[in-house]
């Protein structure tokens, strides 16, 4: 383009100003500085949108059940991404001193159901360890059997569960749509005994 006797190349946009006093002065800005400035700021933007990978976190009430149904609340079980994997966080309450098997199970229910003795069995609607690659085999949190195999919880002298744990092979997402339960024993991650001996469920979640 030309303005007056001054020919600005086609690479370059331009913007004519008129000062008060009638002088023509012409501003020129490169195209590629402009887009760069454009590419860098999209860039910004998008870094303050994203998120890291780990980011996303869950809150689960834990409920006492049995057979008769759902009970009270006992606590909370926080649950996060980190970059070492399901970081689970208890906070329950009303439980006596002890280790305690923790488990994700397959079904989003803490129903009771009656199993194939007839006999009705508190939760028993969660279904089993949440078991994606059908292992069929209990392992524990850092084994090669099922993925709902979460590391026991343990609770203190003075009812305190404030023991973070890890989860290697898990994220939040997940725990959606399935159901976290407490167990009345403790955990062998093995299968002897059977689940590694957590025996009955008695405390339940639903992730949402």
């Amino acid at each position: 383009m030309i303005v007056g006797r001054l020919a600005v190349p086609p690479s370059h946009s331009s913007v004519v100003r008129r000062s008060s006093e009638g002088n023509v002065r012409l501003i020129r800005f490169a195209s590629d500085d402009v887009r760069r400035v454009a590419v860098a700021a999209l860039l910004s933007f998008a870094l303050l949108c994203a998120s890291p990978a780990w980011a996303s976190s869950v809150d689960v009430v834990l409920r006492s059940i049995s057979a008769d149904g759902i009970g009270e609340p006992i606590g909370m079980v926080s649950a996060s991404d980190s970059d070492q994997g399901l970081v689970i966080r208890p906070n329950l309450k009303g439980l006596s001193s002890g280790e305690y098997g923790f488990h994700l199970h397959s079904n989003g229910s803490c129903e009771p159901s009656v199993n194939a003795e007839g006999v009705r069995v508190a939760g028993l609607k969660a279904g089993g360890h949440w078991d994606p690659d059908k292992t069929g085999t209990h392992a524990g949190p850092f084994g090669k059997g099922h993925r709902g195999d979460l590391s026991r919880l343990v609770v203190e002298a003075d009812g305190s569960t404030s023991t973070d744990v890890v989860a290697p092979r898990l994220v939040v997402d997940d725990l959606k749509g399935r159901a976290l339960v407490l167990h009345a024993g403790g955990d062998t991650y093995t299968d002897t005994p059977p689940l590694g001996g957590g025996g009955a469920r008695a405390a339940c979640g639903v992730v949402g």
